[in-house]
């Protein structure tokens, strides 16, 4: 953090830490997480470029579907282990969110960074690899060992915040 002074009420100079660009991101991103509906792990992510947001995702059903949060989990009640099966869920990944919210919206990603909650699995790591995005900052990890060999693999920067 880099500290900036400034005065206070009696004329003194104090100091004031200002987060940096990737924890202000990372902040953003827990709020982010915050809107999701699934009853299982809340994600989010932010893409960024020139530190400027280019879209957000969370996990949850598509647009005008009913949530998890409100029927129940596929997932859950069939006891599918954490990073298994991925097609029985009604969820989009957030990785998958934000990707999809800059294509219906026209804007590029080639060249962002993607700060997540969450490591990307592979099926989201096979999308940020052909979206172009060259950085990924997560805070928690994910047991998806083919998901880290193709990220190394496609030379996308992955680092633990």
């Amino acid at each position: 953090m880099t500290a900036k002074p400034e005065t206070n009420n009696s004329g003194q100079e104090t100091q004031r830490q200002r987060p940096s660009w990737d924890q202000y991101f990372m902040d953003i991103v827990g709020l982010v997480s915050k809107r999701s509906t699934c009853v299982r792990r809340k994600v989010g992510a932010v893409l960024v470029r020139d530190k400027r947001i280019l879209s957000t995702g969370y996990n949850g059903a598509p647009s005008g579907l009913r949530h998890c949060l409100d029927i129940g989990c596929l997932r859950k009640q069939m006891k599918v282990p954490s990073g298994e099966r991925h097609e029985l869920c009604r969820g989009l990944h957030a990785e998958q969110n934000a990707i999809i919210q800059a294509a219906l919206h026209g804007v590029s990603i080639k060249g962002a960074t993607m700060y997540c909650t969450n490591h990307p699995c592979i099926i989201c790591s096979k999308m940020i690899i052909n979206s172009g995005i060259k950085r990924i900052i997560y805070k928690d990890g994910y047991s998806d060992m083919l998901a880290h060999e193709m990220l190394k693999e496609a030379h996308i920067e992955v680092s633990k915040f």
